[in-house]
């Protein structure tokens, strides 16, 4: 465990440059991605407007970068074949075509997105430290979409 701590102390400094290079990344990657469609536009602004239900955290979660990507091949990936959905930063990678999948799963990964925008490096590290099923992450992510399932009260 010692050997683990130590090299995060040394990493640190990287670690900590890390959420400013993601945030570059969209920019660099711009004119890569064709532009939204109508349909990925509309599923965002779903998964957005049941997530503005909650303060999980101070600020509101920001989609103006949020992508949803079709890459079915990732998901043949040994280690990603258990997902349905996968989230890089402002990017959200799903398994099947987007009219094929809930909303549920599109709140699930807006809510990793949004988790990342306040606190990317913890969440990473939380996955070697925590695991999958029982991660303070996940849960939450789950949560959310439980709690913002039934329709905004009027």
């Amino acid at each position: 465990m010692r050997s683990v701590v130590t090299a995060l102390r040394r990493l640190a400094p990287a670690l900590r440059r890390l959420p400013d290079a993601l945030r570059r990344l969209p920019n660099a990657l711009r004119g890569v991605w064709p532009p939204p469609t109508p349909a990925e536009q509309a599923a965002i602004a779903r998964a957005k407007a049941r997530l503005d239900r909650l303060t999980l955290y101070p600020r509101p979660v920001a989609v103006g970068r949020v992508r949803i990507l079709h890459w079915p091949w990732l998901f043949r990936i040994p280690g990603f074949r258990r997902f349905h959905g996968y989230e890089f930063g402002p990017l959200i990678v799903i398994r099947r075509p987007l009219e094929e999948v809930s909303d549920g799963l599109i709140v699930h990964e807006l809510v990793h997105v949004w988790q990342s925008q306040h606190r990317h490096v913890r969440m990473w590290l939380s996955y070697l430290t925590e695991g999958y099923r029982d991660n303070r992450h996940e849960v939450e992510a789950r949560a959310a979409v439980t709690a913002t399932r039934a329709p905004a009260p009027d």
